[in-house]
């Protein structure tokens, strides 16, 4: 009977063989079949990945870097750029009141011409100001605005309606819809 019971173990040691031969030669094996049962095989596969998913994050890093470093060159170029147009707009209002100094020199200068060419400059600046997109903000008889205007004082009137700006004493700009500087007025109040 144990010879019987060895040779039916040896018929299903060699069956499995077989279909184990089988499997390996037609492919039909799945991962986790490839994969060894052994730890050491597992663990250093597992290291492997670990190696791998390292460097890709590492390159990852790498590429967000460039990329953030490429974009602060850019808008470093754009804001040059903006400048550099901004500046040659400027330079014949500049030109302009260097000849209005020198004129200013000639004793033969009448004041009304000088105050001409003073308004001719203003005029240039205020055109180059508004052509990058400053606007003045001058709210003289307006409500106050304290998101646009600065109360200097407050005066007793009973020419205006409470809270009216009677005097601006400095304009404001904005730029933009953004603020640049508040306009510095005076506010009426109730006598």
């Amino acid at each position: 009977m144990t010879t019987q019971n060895n040779d039916n173990e040896n018929i299903s040691d060699g069956i499995e063989e077989e279909l184990l031969e089988e499997s390996r030669s037609t492919g039909d094996e799945t991962e986790a079949e490839q994969v060894s049962d052994d730890p050491v095989d597992m663990l250093a596969a597992a290291q492997m990945e670990a190696v791998e998913a390292r460097q890709d994050m590492l390159r990852m890093q790498a590429d967000m870097e460039n990329l953030r470093k490429r974009l602060v060159r850019e808008q470093e170029k754009a804001r040059r750029r903006t400048l550099e147009r901004f500046m040659g707009d400027l330079l014949p209002v500049r030109d302009s009141l260097e000849r209005g100094l020198e004129a200013a020199s000639d004793p033969a200068a009448s004041v009304e011409a000088l105050r001409e060419g003073k308004e001719l400059i203003m005029k240039m600046l205020t055109k180059v100001m508004g052509d990058h997109g400053l606007q003045t903000i001058d709210p003289s008889g307006e409500a106050f605005d304290p998101e646009k205007h600065e109360a200097m004082t407050m005066l007793p009137s009973p020419d205006h309606d409470e809270n009216t700006v009677i005097d601006v004493l400095e304009k404001g700009y904005q730029l933009h819809d953004r603020l640049i500087r508040p306009a510095k007025v005076v506010v009426s109040r109730k006598p």
